[in-house]
């Protein structure tokens, strides 16, 4: 088999391929009894042109009226399965389907007219008043039914099209073909060429890559954004290798490539990211109705495994980063634990039973706009309180909790994510809480006297400097928690996040619309 390269090359020598998933399956055919012409791929001939086949019952109802226009007036058949269909008539055999795959024949019957190679008038199935206008024959098919729908074509045959695409659709790409002996475990391959994250990778071969691309309007050629930590290029189509390679559906790519767009900003700062020891990596939350349409997990195990859409959308984003950009553990990427979100950490907020607006909306997006925020952030610590009945008591848990992030004495230097699970969520919408109330009330719980703070105090050595003993000093920087919901309807759980260092110095979230 051939893999696409998922790395840095980009306009390397095109190797030929031998992947047999190229090769479309034979067919048994009856002998010919007419001669079998043969045409360029691309080249309709001038006139009336129509596509069959023998397995559709409207083609082989329509057979007369071919015989009647290749009496009269001339017409050029082409036929997909069988070289003798329709019995009698000369036809052209698309035996690789390549006329109907590069004329985007989607149904047979297909009658076309073309003027000077180019097409100027079709009609799918049969229609008896389309067919004698496009002929200019009056009576054409008067004695058949008046309309009658055809058939799939097989240049869309399901178990076909990803060849085809790669037949004749490969010019596109310009990657490196990595070629695979045949006794070479492609899997094993893909290990030892270093472009896994630790977990076997669906080869990346050229018709995988051309459906992935059929995801996005973008061109492959487009630019998304420049990765660090090497600071290269990356383009639509080495996304979509990595998208394959993480095991994304065609409909995610949008979605990675967003987050890419996001994760690659001197704002987010991947870079540092990466080169941190702290344990931390590109959390993505998704907002909008494209969530549910793809089939991410907000609810149930919503961090967790099981949830295609959730763990490879982020996959991807990582794979980038390290075939790509060179992010690498044990190299640039410095971190002292990790963690496993390191290798996924992307999940969709539950906005249709939230009793807020969503995260990306209050962060200045539409309502109904698809988006990801990318958040430098450590793995989930959970939040219990089952006693908690009142917003106030809640919010006291939450507090509590939240001062222990990274350390009881370390404030303003890190941003943090709320994860509120949908009962406790139940116990501020009861009260009349919305998002902002629920914020403000979290925030005035975390103000602190610096005398508590500083170095030293309270028998720990870590804390602020000495000079910031009389300030009150708050556990986050305005607009540094950010609140989301999401997970399970049955149990009084939350979860937290915890950032990375904030602001100039470090990383802020940042928020992109997926495009198309």
């Amino acid at each position: 088999m051939a893999a696409v390269d998922p790395s840095i090359a980009s306009d390397d020598t095109l190797v030929p391929t031998h992947d047999l998933a190229h090769t479309l399956p034979a067919q048994t055919l009856p002998a010919q009894t007419l001669p079998v012409r043969t045409l360029p791929a691309q080249t309709l001939p001038d006139g009336l042109v129509v596509v069959v086949k023998r397995e559709c019952a409207t083609c082989v109802m329509v057979v007369p009226v071919l015989a009647r226009l290749a009496a009269t007036v001339g017409v050029t058949i082409f036929t997909q399965d069988d070289p003798t269909f329709p019995d009698g008539l000369a036809s052209v055999h698309d035996a690789d389907l390549g006329v109907s795959w590069h004329h985007q024949i989607e149904t047979v019957p297909t009658l076309m007219r073309v003027i000077d190679a180019k097409e100027v008038d079709r009609t799918v199935g049969w229609s008896r008043a389309a067919w004698q206008a496009i002929t200019g024959i009056e009576d054409l098919g008067d004695d058949l039914v008046v309309m009658r729908p055809g058939c799939g074509s097989l240049s869309v045959d399901p178990d076909r099209e990803d060849e085809l695409r790669a037949r004749f659709g490969g010019g596109v790409l310009r990657a490196r073909r990595v070629e695979l002996a045949d006794a070479e475990d492609e899997i094993e391959a893909l290990f030892d060429r270093g472009w896994s994250d630790g977990l076997p990778v669906v080869p990346p071969t050229e018709a995988r890559v051309l459906r992935m691309l059929t995801g996005t309007t973008r061109a492959p050629s487009d630019i998304v954004a420049v990765v660090p930590p090497d600071l290269v290029e990356v383009t639509v189509e080495k996304v979509a290798i990595n998208a394959v390679m993480a095991g994304c559906k065609p409909e995610y790519l949008p979605w990675v490539i967003a987050a890419l767009e996001a994760a690659c900003t001197s704002e987010f700062n991947i870079h540092g990211v990466l080169a941190t020891t702290m344990p931390m990596g590109p959390v993505i939350i998704c907002n909008g109705p494209g969530t549910r349409a793809i089939g991410m997990n907000s609810g149930i195990n919503v961090l967790g495994q099981g949830n295609r859409a959730n763990l490879t959308i982020g996959r991807a984003v990582q794979l980038v980063i390290r075939n790509v950009g060179g992010g690498r553990p044990g190299e640039v990427d410095r971190a002292t634990h990790g963690n496993p979100g390191k290798l996924s950490f992307c999940f969709a907020e539950d906005e249709a039973t939230s009793p807020w607006t969503s995260l990306s909306t209050s962060l200045g997006i539409a309502p109904t706009t698809n988006a990801v925020t990318v958040f430098a952030g450590e793995g989930p610590r959970c939040i219990v309180d089952q006693l908690a009945r009142d917003p106030d008591r809640l919010a006291n848990t939450f507090a509590a909790c939240l001062r222990t992030m990274h350390n009881p004495k370390l404030v303003l230097a890190f941003d943090a994510i709320l994860i509120v699970g949908p009962e406790h969520a139940r116990v501020f919408a009861e009260a009349g809480w919305d998002r902002d109330r629920v914020l403000s009330e979290i925030h005035s719980r975390l103000q602190f006297p610096g005398s508590e703070l500083v170095r030293g105090a309270g028998g720990i050595a870590e804390g602020v400097p000495a000079h910031l003993k009389d300030a009150t000093l708050p556990k986050f920087r305005p607009g540094g928690l950010l609140l989301v919901h999401a997970g399970g309807g049955a149990g009084l759980f939350s979860a937290m996040i915890g950032g990375w260092a904030n602001g100039e110095v470090g990383s802020k979230p940042v928020t992109r619309e997926v495009g198309s």
